[in-house]
């Protein structure tokens, strides 16, 4: 074991060093994990891992000495996917207590932008609630300011799958804020949620829609609710597959339909040409045939009726015999 003695660096075995209980990453880029490797297999670990010592009782009575980091996880990890047996380790002094793991731990995580926001949050979370600290404190303690910390414990008041979308990358952290806005309506939250991931929507684009539908709440709190309309606003939405929004007037009305591609515009064309034609009386088709190819149907009705039609022949005979059979003549009083 080498001494460096200002920085008190020591070269520790991988296998006697813990990782922190108070580590507030959760998930690690196997990508990224692999390339740091092969960096450290190649030039080292450049930037020490911080730690503690302790001492703890073996089975003979004896005292071994174990290691529980502090901050340098991914540099723990990457090291012993390189093959490493020691890295070198900056060692703090064993009575650091658990707040100052877990701070020095989100520093670094920070410091680094290692922590995705849903991490982030739940470590503020934990400072918080385990160690009594408030808001504007750990916002000192990180650089942070207070607003930057009560926006990130926000992010845990929405639904576990939207966090595992936000922590995972499916969706940025500014979408959430529209979808926070929606909190007090978990199906339109949840609709907006996969609109912003099937759809790619922006962070502006969400926003828009949040808060007209913040606007509607407010509207149909304001004015008396026609149940009718609202009935053919969810007939539209289901048919159409987007949101749609009535608004009625002094005269008529407007209906609003939410679209974000031309893609978007046809399809909705479309759907509504097929409903007008399943709607439409058989009849009418024939009928707009007729009026658009009169020379054709002439035709086709000269050839119905050609008495020259072996058909129509035999039946022209059929007519005469029973004119016969009716005749005047054949009767006597």
């Amino acid at each position: 074991m080498s001494y460096h003695q200002n920085n008190s660096i020591y070269w520790i075995e991988v296998e006697k060093i813990n990782p922190n209980p108070f580590q507030p990453r959760r998930e690690f880029d196997n990508l990224k994990l692999n390339s740091l490797s092969e960096s450290i297999r190649q030039y080292g670990v450049l930037q020490p891992l911080v730690v503690t010592r302790k001492e703890e009782q073996k089975e003979d009575g004896g005292l071994s000495t174990v290691y529980e980091l502090i901050a340098g996880e991914r540099r723990l990890r990457a090291s012993k996917l390189a093959g490493l047996t020691q890295v070198p380790v900056i060692i703090r002094d064993d009575d650091e207590d658990d707040g100052m793991k877990l701070e020095l731990a989100i520093i670094e995580n920070l410091q680094r932008e290692d922590l995705n926001p849903i991490d982030r949050a739940k470590a503020f979370d934990k400072l918080i609630k385990e160690f009594n600290l408030k808001h504007i404190e750990v916002g000192k303690k990180v650089g942070k300011s207070r607003e930057y910390v009560s926006n990130s414990l926000r992010l845990l008041l929405l639904p576990d799958e939207i966090m595992e979308a936000v922590a995972t990358g499916q969706i940025l952290e500014g979408h959430t804020r529209p979808l926070l806005m929606l909190k007090e309506k978990p199906d339109q939250q949840l609709t907006l949620f996969k609109e912003i991931i099937y759809k790619k929507l922006s962070t502006r684009d969400a926003e828009k829609i949040a808060r007209r539908i913040a606007f509607e709440k407010v509207r149909k709190a304001k004015f008396a609710i026609d149940p009718e309309l609202i009935e053919f606003e969810e007939k539209l939405a289901e048919t159409l597959g987007t949101r749609v929004q009535i608004e009625r007037k002094k005269m008529g009305g407007v209906v609003l339909i939410d679209f974000f591609t031309n893609d978007d515009i046809q399809r909705i064309i479309d759907i509504l040409k097929n409903e007008v034609m399943a709607k439409r009386d058989p009849n009418e088709s024939l009928n707009n045939f007729e009026k658009s190819h009169p020379d054709f149907i002439q035709k086709e009705r000269e050839n119905i009726v050609n008495e020259n039609d072996e058909t129509f022949a035999s039946t022209k005979e059929e007519e005469e015999s029973d004119e016969e059979l009716y005749s005047l003549k054949d009767f006597s009083l």
